[in-house]
């Protein structure tokens, strides 16, 4: 059996949580997302484990928490761009500091387009939430920055449109049917 994709449950994590929403998650193993568990925990997320499923409720409460992106089994880089759109919204103010990738920090200027109060400063990000986002026309740069787009937008008042969605497809296997099916108003145009 194939190991299920850590970074495809915290992105399902995430989105219960920026949506105020409740997702059993099946079929994945917890302690390969426990740093992000973790974190979302600190946040005020309530995320319970039951053997192979992960169950997530937001409550649309969220209080920032900093994090620090490190090799597993360190909080994923690859989670850092969800976990800052939940931040956008989190009361307070967070730092993500980004030690694994350089230049991993594309989807800042497209969740400023949104209303985001985000500042970059060498492999920090400084983030003050902000009262709610609203929908704009964005640009996805890489698969990270499409998740974390799709995350912002279903948690935005409008509509968001988001070109160059194709990056999603290397990480993610129809993350659009995913969320269409447990509630999101989503759809892949061609």
């Amino acid at each position: 059996t194939i190991i299920p994709d850590r970074i495809e449950t915290g992105t399902f994590m995430v989105a219960a949580a920026i949506t105020g929403g409740e997702l059993l998650l099946k079929d994945t193993v917890p302690q390969h997302s426990e740093a992000l568990i973790v974190k979302l925990r600190e946040l005020g997320v309530e995320v319970e484990e039951k053997g192979s499923s992960i169950l997530v409720r937001g409550n649309g409460e969220h209080r920032s928490v900093d994090i620090s992106t490190s090799p597993y089994p360190g909080f994923p880089t690859d989670m850092q761009a969800q976990f800052m759109a939940l931040l956008t919204t989190a009361q307070g103010s967070a730092v993500v500091t980004e030690n694994v990738f350089e230049n991993r920090f594309m989807h800042v200027a497209e969740m400023k387009r949104m209303g985001a109060d985000i500042k970059v400063k060498g492999k920090s990000a400084f983030v003050k939430g902000v009262k709610e986002l609203s929908g704009a026309p964005l640009m996805a740069t890489d698969l990270r920055a499409s998740a974390s787009l799709i995350l912002a937008a279903l948690a935005a008042n409008g509509e968001s449109t988001i070109s160059r969605v194709y990056h999603l497809d290397r990480g993610y296997e129809r993350i659009e049917e995913k969320l269409l099916r447990v509630g999101a108003n989503i759809e892949r145009l061609k």
